[in-house]
């Protein structure tokens, strides 16, 4: 049976309303927002810590302060001398009762993760109230990771598609926008950070008020009363202010960054224009065109670039969903020589779906996309749940998010569909990041568009030249 086939016949299946487990919600006195789901099924519990801010709230200057905080959470503690922990005991421990913690940032948050068997939980929650609330820095550790950091950025350069991605986001995103700077920072930024950077930093976003806490699966009363004791201790502190304006995603012509790697045999392309935030509106049908147009294995775009003409590997689009409005975006690579005839034909299949829309069918496939895959991927684990809830809340959502999903999905019309297509998938203004040999693509790629810059590979960071 063919793949269309078969979506269109899961689409006539009736799929059961998605519905968030119960839990419970608390506001502690410190302003810390504890969320609570009691999962039985699998003896694990997930716990995830978010703070708000994330590399929106870097300093001017220290772009990945906020990712060397989260690498350094677990390099050390501050506990009572007879309790303290060095980077060595924090791995050693986790290993012993089979726990993982893991940290990292995003546009808008800083995240720690930690999942453990039930029956290890009282260890667990000692070592996880360490790192998020206890953390040492101490200046060996700081050393090691800002060496790691600067040695990983020197190799991206040999990875075409990450540089090809680093290069994009001070491209696409305007001076003053807080989506401009890496979250995993430069190598000058992360040069100029210093420990008391990184202890003033905590101080000022690890607190009650800037702090959401969610806690999934198998935990019995015990485990809960230790846990909201353990934050009941945090600082209230202050709510990070998130930032309420940024420079406008509004391009007034085509523009084209050409990243120059000599001894590329590919071409490396990313095609780009405005998109929406997390909470807009149109989330739902635009997410529906996306998944047709890029966004699954059977999309538009991969169907052209990848299976019928063998032009790449593999080709997508992604719809940016943050705080802040970010990019609709294509990304694919090819051969040098096969450069132009890829884009062209990428920016074909951007104008179909535009122009022409798409049809009963490919609405019911996508629909019926979207309600399969939503389920194993948000809400089957403990760690599932944990991360779901928590987009709730940073976001400002409710449990509708999840539970009137279907129902929202159901009621996107072909109408609305096509009339979304139309209004966000645009053909003109587009903005085009390029990393491949500039001496056998340059002349040619100048035709989409009039303002062009071309930018060595071996210049020092990822940062994009003035147009």
């Amino acid at each position: 049976m063919k793949l269309s086939a078969l979506f269109l016949l899961l689409a006539t299946a009736a799929f059961p309303q998605v519905k968030l487990p119960p839990y419970t919600r608390n506001v502690l006195p410190n302003g810390l927002v504890l969320d609570q789901l009691i999962k039985r099924d699998v003896p694990m519990i997930s716990l995830r810590a978010i703070v708000r801010g994330g590399a929106e709230a870097d300093p001017s200057g220290k772009s990945g302060l906020g990712a060397i905080t989260a690498e350094l959470l677990r390099r050390g503690s501050t506990s009572p001398q007879q309790l303290a922990r060095t980077a060595e005991q924090f791995s050693e421990q986790l290993d012993f009762i089979g726990a993982s913690l893991n940290s990292r940032v995003d546009e808008q948050s800083i995240l720690l993760n930690m999942e453990f068997m039930a029956k290890d939980s009282a260890r667990a929650l000692d070592l996880f109230a360490d790192a998020l609330l206890r953390p040492s820095f101490p200046e060996s550790e700081l050393a090691k990771v800002l060496a790691q950091r600067k040695d990983s950025l020197r190799a991206l350069k040999d990875n075409p598609g990450q540089a090809n991605a680093a290069y994009f986001r001070s491209f696409f995103f305007p001076a003053g926008h807080p989506y401009r700077n890496s979250p995993t920072g430069e190598e000058s930024s992360l040069s100029s950070i210093t420990r008391q950077d990184l202890m003033d930093h905590h101080s000022r976003l690890f607190c009650g008020s800037n702090m959401i806490l969610i806690a999934a699966g198998d935990a019995t009363d015990q485990f809960q009363t230790s846990l909201r004791k353990v934050l009941e201790m945090v600082p209230a502190g202050q709510a990070y202010s998130w930032v309420k304006t940024a420079p406008p995603l509004s391009y007034k012509s085509a523009r084209l960054l050409l990243i120059d790697k000599p001894d590329a045999t590919q071409t490396y392309f990313l095609i780009a224009q405005p998109g929406i935030h997390r909470i807009h509106p149109d989330r739902v049908p635009l997410d529906i065109i996306n998944t047709l147009f890029g966004g699954r294995f059977t999309s538009m775009l991969n169907d052209e670039l990848r299976v019928n003409t063998g032009l790449t590997y593999g080709a997508s689009s992604r719809m940016q969903q943050d705080r802040l409005p970010g990019s609709i975006l294509i990304s694919t690579y090819t051969k040098t020589d096969t450069t132009i005839q890829a884009i062209d034909l990428a920016l074909t299949i951007l104008k179909r779906i535009r122009e022409k829309g798409i049809d009963q069918e490919q609405l019911d496939s996508a629909k019926a996309y979207l309600k399969g895959t939503f389920p194993p991927g948000n809400l089957e684990t403990a760690d599932q749940l944990a991360a779901t809830l928590g987009n709730i809340e940073l976001h400002d959502l409710n449990r509708g998010e999840v539970d009137d999903l279907f129902s929202r999905i159901d009621a996107v019309t072909l109408e609305k569909a096509n009339a979304v297509a139309r209004q966000y998938l645009q053909e003109s203004n587009l903005q085009f990041c390029l990393l491949g040999q500039a001496s056998r693509i340059q002349d040619a790629v100048k035709k989409y568009a009039p303002a062009m810059r071309v930018v060595p590979i071996t210049d020092p960071g990822f940062r994009a030249p003035d147009f």
